[in-house]
This record gives structure tokens, C-alpha cells and sequence, in this order.
């Protein structure tokens, strides 16, 4: 969601005469746009800020002017801090302003101390976005269509950060899906904190959820790939899986975060599921698509966590099998029910714990990348590969592949033979029946 932010604040700011520059030294205007999930993300921001005071400073002496502006959720959540450390910040905003950037700039060009944008405006920000967006290079790009969270896990700042969940009218929506399909994407990622509790305004009146968005998308608009991220359980509606049953063009991969394993700590988690509903849930979902990929989040050590706890987690990944996950240590966020639990598991406790989840989702993920080896696969092109002549793509797993081809197929789909695993890709041949013209 962030890229998606960071490439309409690109949009926001074209009519001021902006573009993009390839290096800070560079920039009349620097924007960090940030995630607080994890406080280390945090920490990461008043560092780089650290760096970029001494470019400010250097274009200073230059003549140059520099507008430096921290964005996005740690903006949110600690603006005042920001301004407290980093005096010479020009503007803070949160994600839910970034359409006010253009009277931001012109409000710190004309006031001697910073400008501070952190509410939650009674204006949806979409309203005010300009129509037209930056045709993403590549033949994907995201499109965000929920925001905001109601779900108040324990451990979790996103609903104060990005506010109360909220759904943007479908047609805006398929609006911005066909100026997208116009400029030549082929796939496109439907974002939201929670994005299969989307029920948007349909244009007949009705409440759409996801699962109609996306068969219009496919049906109407003649996307090829659809993805979406970030699920959660508990809004996985029958209609949602009978799409992934139905719709082709609905990528056999789907991020569904569990956290953990043990229902002791899924309800001290707040995450309003049992394991073995997540399991079912699972099921389902594989008998409607048998080629599903799964991958997942999952926090280790939060508060009161026991080894019989992170036992029941390992469990559930060996009992689901994951195609990919992401795999964290819990972090204290200010402000959060979790943090002012008792219980906190000792640093040693979770690094150990960590280590292991991790060495058990490495081996699954070389095994399902395994199983990919020998399949002719449809891979969407998106750019040049690291070396010479070699194109990078996605298969519909979201696997790095590599092949060798001309720069013609970069935004194209074309079959590739899986060849080889290596750490993070798979390498393949382009059929020959791919037209390479």
C-alpha cells in the first residue's frame, strides 16, 4: 500500500512541476513514506532523516532549496516526535492527507516554521486524487481499494494509524482498473489492511464486496491477472471462495495471515479465529482451487507465548504447508493492548524460536518451488533481470522467474518451462510456441 501511496503523492505533485529524480542529492523535495508496524521501522526513519538533514544542508549551501517531508503511518502516530528530533522536517502527513500535499508545499514555501497534517479528514482522499495516474512500467500495478482496520488485533497499531475501515464505491474503482487496462497493465493487486472486508458502493445501488469487484474486473474490464492482499480469516466470505473456483483470472496465490498457532494466543491476539477454524478455512479454499498457494504472517513470542504455544504454531505450518511467509518477532507498539501485557518473552526466547519457524518455511518453500520445476507456467514480464539479455517476471505463485528474452515481453505474458530453483527465483525457458516479436 505504501507504493501505491508514494506513486499518487508522484501524481498528486506532477501539476506543481514534479518529477522523479533518481538520487536525494537531486530532489527539490524529499518524501519519506513510512510503516510503523515494527519499531525498528520506526528507528529507521529518524536514522535516514539523520542522512538527509546533511543533504538538505549541503544543497543549502548550493543555493538549492529542499522540502523535506516524513509521510505515511509513523508520520501518523508520531509527528510531534518527528518535529521534536528532526526540527528542520518541513511537512508531516499521515496517509490519510497526502491528497493535500500541493497546499501543504505551498503552505511551508510560505511559513517559516513546519506544517503538520495528521487528521483524519471527513474527505475521502480518492475524491480529490487526480483522474489521471502514471501508467506503472512493467504491466502491473496496485490499486488500493480499502483501507483502515476494525480489528483491533493486540499487538497491532494499524487501525490508529490508518483509521476505521473503509471501502471506496466500486465504480471508482473500476474507473481507475480501466484507465490502468488502458495504459497496458495486465495485472493489477487490489490493496486494503483488510481487503476481503471490501463492501464498496455499487453503481446499482448495492453493496459490493470483493468478490463481485473482482469478477467485473475480469469479466468487464478484461484484467488478466487479479491479486489482493491483505486478507483476513475472518472476511473470507463463500462468494470470495467460490470466485477463486469461477475465476481464472484470479491468481492461484493468496496471502492469509494466521499469526500463530495456538488458540491460547490467537485470543490474547484478538484475532478472533481458532486454529483449527483457520485450518477449515484452508480446506475450503484448496477443494475450490487445487493449485492454491498459501503464505502467511507469523509473530513469535508475544506476550505470555509458551513453548507449548509456539509448538501448536509449528503444528499448524506443518499441518497447512506454506508456498511463502513472512515471519517476525513480536514487537512492542506504543499504545497497544499487548504492550502493557505481562509476560514478555525474554529476547533469547524469541530469536530461538524465530531461528527455528524459519528454517521450517525455508524447507517449505524450497519444496513448493520444487514441485514448480517442469511446468510450463504463465510468467507476466515486468523488467530486465539482473544480467545481460535476461528478463524478471511473476508466475501466477508470485515466484521470481528468470529467463533469457527480449525487452518486447517486458508487460506481456508468455509460457515459460520451470527449469531450476535457486534461493530466491526460479529459472525457465520461453516456449516455442512464445511470440518474441
Amino acid at each position: 500500500m505504501n507504493v501505491y501511496d508514494s506513486e499518487r503523492m508522484s501524481d498528486v505533485l506532477r501539476p506543481l512541476g514534479y518529477r522523479a529524480v533518481g538520487t536525494p542529492d537531486d530532489a527539490d523535495m524529499i518524501i519519506l513514506n513510512t510503516c510503523h508496524i515494527r519499531d525498528r521501522a520506526a528507528e529507521k526513519v529518524f536514522s535516514e532523516l539523520g542522512r538527509l538533514r546533511k543533504v538538505k544542508e549541503a544543497r543549502a549551501e548550493r543555493g538549492e532549496g529542499t522540502v523535506l517531508a516524513v509521510a505515511g503511518c509513523v508520520a501518523q502516530a508520531e509527528g510531534r516526535e518527528i518535529l521534536s528530533r528532526a526540527p528542520y522536517v518541513d511537512i508531516v502527513l499521515g496517509p490519510q492527507t497526502y491528497h493535500r500535499l500541493p497546499e501543504m508545499v505551498a503552505r511551508a514555501a510560505r511559513a517559516a516554521g513546519a506544517v503538520i497534517e495528521t487528521d483524519f479528514p471527513v474527505e475521502q482522499k480518492f475524491d480529490f486524487l487526480p483522474a489521471d495516474r502514471a501508467a506503472p512500467a512493467g504491466g502491473a500495478a496496485f490499486l488500493t481499494i480499502q483501507e483502515g482496520c476494525d480489528k483491533f488485533c493486540s499487538f497491532c497499531v494499524v487501525p490508529y494509524t490508518r483509521g476505521a475501515e473503509s471501502s471506496r464505491p466500486a465504480q471508482a474503482v473500476i474507473a481507475e482498473a480501466r484507465q490502468l487496462a488502458a495504459a497496458g497493465v495486465r495485472e493489477i493487486t487490489l490493496l486494503g489492511q483488510n481487503v476481503n472486508a471490501y463492501h464498496g458502493d455499487g453503481p446499482d445501488g448495492r453493496t459490493w464486496g470483493l468478490a463481485r469487484l473482482a469478477r467485473v474486473l475480469a469479466d468487464d474490464v478484461g484484467i488478466a491477472r487479479i491479486r489482493y492482499t491483505t486478507s483476513h480469516p475472518r472476511d473470507m466470505e463463500d462468494d470470495l471462495i467460490a470466485a477463486h473456483r469461477d475465476l481464472p483470472q484470479l491468481m492461484p496465490f493468496l496471502h492469509l495471515p494466521v499469526q500463530s498457532g495456538s488458540d491460547r494466543v490467537l485470543a490474547a491476539m484478538n484475532r478472533g479465529h481458532t486454529a483449527d477454524e483457520y485450518r477449515a478455512l484452508v480446506g475450503r479454499l484448496r477443494d475450490a482451487r487445487p493449485d492454491l498457494a498459501l503464505s502467511s504472517d507469523f509473530i513469535v513470542g508475544h506476550p505470555s507465548e509458551t513453548d507449548a504455544d509456539f509448538a501448536d504454531t509449528m503444528r499448524l505450518i506443518d499441518d497447512i504447508g506454506f508456498a511463502q511467509a513472512y515471519s517476525f518477532k513480536y514487537s512492542s507498539r506504543p499504545g497497544t493492548p499487548a504492550a502493557g501485557a505481562g509476560g514478555h518473552v525474554p529476547e533469547d526466547v524469541k530469536d530461538a524460536r524465530l531461528q527455528e519457524l524459519q528454517a521450517v518455511l525455508r524447507v517449505q518453500q524450497d519444496t513448493f518451488n520444487d514441485a514448480t520445476i517442469g511446468l510450463t507456467a504463465p510468467v507476466l514480464f515486468t523488467g530486465r533481470g539482473r544480467k545481460p539479455g535476461q528478463l524478471s517476471g511473476k508466475s501466477p505463485w508470485l515466484q521470481a522467474v528468470n529467463v533469457d528474452g527480449p525487452d518486447s515481453l517486458i508487460g506481456r505474458i508468455a509460457n515459460v518451462d520451470i527449469r531450476h530453483r535457486y534461493t530466491n527465483s526460479l529459472g525457465g525457458v520461453l516456449t516455442e510456441e512464445t511470440d518474441r516479436a
